[in-house]
Parts: C-alpha cells; structure tokens; sequence
C-alpha cells in the first residue's frame, strides 16, 4: 500500500509547483509569441497552426533546459543522494523539496503540452506523444505523492537535455535553413546529446537498478511494478527515435558532402 506524506509543506508546495508549471508555459508561450513576431522574419510568415506549434516549442525547450539542470545539481551536484553522507537513509527513499518542485512544475509542464496535443490532435505530436507524456505523468505524480524513486524520475528528467536541439533542428526546417551549418552543427549535437542522455544513461539507469535491487523491492507493490516497466517503455521509444536521428543525419550529411564536392568542382 503507497503511504502518502501530504503533509503542511507539501499542501502548499504541490499545488503551488503545478501551477507554477502551468503559469511557466503560459508566460513563455506569449513570451516567444511577441519575441518572435518582433525578431523573427520567418515567424511572421508562417501559418496559425506553424506559429502555434513554434510558440508551444517555445515553452517546451524552457522546461527542457529547467528540468536537465534541476536534475543534474541535485544528481550530480548535491549530496541527497550521496552513499557517504546519507547512509542511514535508502537511495530509494530519499527526496527534497527541490526535486518535489521540480516534479511539481514538470507536472504543469505536461499537463499543459497534453491539453495543447489533445486539443490540436494530431497536428502538434501523434500518439506516441500521448503515450509519451502518459507515461511521464504516471511516474512522475507516483514519486511525488509517494516519496519514493525520485533518483530515478530525476534521470529520466535530465534525458530532457535534448530537447533544445530537437526544437532548434524544427526552427530551422521552417525557416527553410537545413542547408546551414548551424542545422549540420546541431544534428551532430542531438545525435551525441540523444547517445549520452538518452541511451547510455538508460543503461546506467538499469544498471544501477540492478545492483540496488533489495532497495527497488522494498518499494509498495504498484511502485515497484511501475519502475519495472516504464522505464523500459520510455528506452524503447527513445532508441526507435535515435534511429530516426541516425537516419536524419546521414541524409544531412551525404548533402553537405555533395555540396563540398560541387564547391570544389
């Protein structure tokens, strides 16, 4: 049975966080919106659903870059989940109210990036966006209410690193620049970004698993189950795509050579 510890702090910071998250993407939404109207050429010759779409990537790549720096300080930076300093306390079991923050907003996050899907279905992402950002959800609000696994959803959250460059690699498609070096540079840098964040910190991800089982197992029953198979879903969905990224990026690169050739010719 899942223990939830809503208690005084949590009644303000959980509300708070996802509102937060909702507030964020509004703002940023409009924000883009004005910014790019006023800076962007490209922008303004666009169609509604185009400008929507670049509006809706804009807050998408803010939550990106929030999440993948939450995550990397409280993972990599802090000593929350430090063997030497927290030995009293399981891996499993450990959180702060910066990690439930960062769950909070992310929840917002998605919350309002789901609606705006559903809403404009399927112009915005297809199902395997829905499944996506199900999935995300899931485990996400099963950690915050629970206490337990925020290590791992923390992991997850920093695979959130690539999306910038997905998001820039679209901007330039639209404004008609795939023959730029800035898109060469960047689909050399989602491929890299993707192999690091994506695939091999999902091996180290099972890995860890793996050799903190006993402390996995002591997980209530839905948790447990839970961090059994999303986790594996979310990999599956992230190789599927890195073979499109794999795929994208030799075209990329067979035309920038055939360019170089024609130059020198």
């Amino acid at each position: 049975m899942m223990d939830v510890s809503f208690g005084p702090d949590e009644q303000i910071l959980w509300p708070a966080s996802v509102l937060a998250g909702v507030a964020m993407c509004a703002t940023v939404y409009d924000l883009t919106r004005h910014v790019s109207s006023r800076c962007s050429k490209s922008y303004n010759g666009l169609t509604d659903m185009h400008k929507v779409e670049w509006n809706n990537r804009g807050f998408s790549t803010f939550h990106a870059l929030a999440a993948a720096a939450v995550s990397f300080y409280l993972l990599v930076i802090s000593d929350l989940f430090s063997e030497d300093v927290h030995s009293a306390i399981m891996m499993i079991g450990r959180k702060s109210w910066l990690s439930d923050a960062m769950f909070g907003g992310s929840l917002g996050y998605f919350l309002t990036d789901l609606a705006m899907i559903l809403w404009y279905f399927p112009r915005l992402g297809g199902k395997e966006y829905l499944l996506h950002h199900g999935l995300s959800m899931y485990a996400i609000s099963l950690a915050l209410l629970s206490g337990k696994g925020h290590f791992y959803i923390l992991m997850v959250l920093f695979t959130e690193a690539t999306t910038p460059f997905v998001n820039l690699r679209w901007y330039l498609d639209l404004a008609g620049r795939k023959g730029s070096k800035l898109y060469l540079y960047n689909g050399l840098a989602l491929f890299v970004g993707w192999l690091v964040a994506r695939i091999i910190l999902f091996v180290y991800f099972f890995a860890h698993m793996y050799f903190h089982f006993d402390q996995v197992k002591s997980v209530f029953p839905l948790g447990f189950y839970s961090i059994l198979t999303v986790p594996p879903v979310l990999s599956q969905m992230n190789l599927l795509w890195f073979c499109k990224i794999c795929k994208g990026m030799v075209k990329t690169l067979c035309k920038a050579k055939q360019s170089a050739c024609v130059k020198t010719d």
